[in-house]
């Protein structure tokens, strides 16, 4: 493959759930896949309590978001970009009315400064029993590690 279309598996983040990388290389541009808070190696996902049938009983937006974004920061870090280098995030929600409030909080502490893009989508679920999904697009140093 060119050296500027690359695909990139993170040794940190949590599998992907089907036949996608974990990111994207192409030129300075760094597309990641959804990045939902499972934990790397289980199925668990952190604030989510389900039934014996996998149906949610509860979740805690919070646990979820502050996981999304760690699994996000992995991600960027294994393909030799970082956090200050996001440019547009997309955000999917299933319960805007609900979890909005606190997941822009939460967010406001990550990005602090030089804010990104942002894109915010209710849908009605996800892959997963999972509240949060982020698709994000960084830059990367063409110097920046060829993994």
């Amino acid at each position: 493959m060119p050296k500027s279309k690359k695909i990139i598996h993170s040794s940190k983040a949590p599998e992907p759930l089907g036949a996608y990388p974990h990111a994207r290389r192409v030129g300075n541009l760094l597309f990641l896949s959804g990045v939902g808070p499972r934990e790397k190696g289980s199925e668990k996902i952190p604030g989510v309590e389900l039934d014996r049938n996998g149906k949610i009983i509860s979740y805690n937006i919070e646990e979820q978001c502050h996981s999304v974004f760690k699994n996000v920061k992995m991600i960027l870090e294994d393909a030799g970009s970082s956090w200050d280098k996001i440019i547009d995030v997309t955000v999917f929600l299933t319960n805007m009315k609900d979890d909005f409030k606190t997941y822009n909080r939460i967010y406001a502490e990550y990005f602090k400064d030089d804010l990104p893009c942002r894109t915010t989508v209710e849908i009605n679920c996800l892959p997963t029993p999972i509240a949060i999904e982020l698709k994000v697009i960084a830059t990367i140093d063409n110097k920046s590690s060829q993994k």
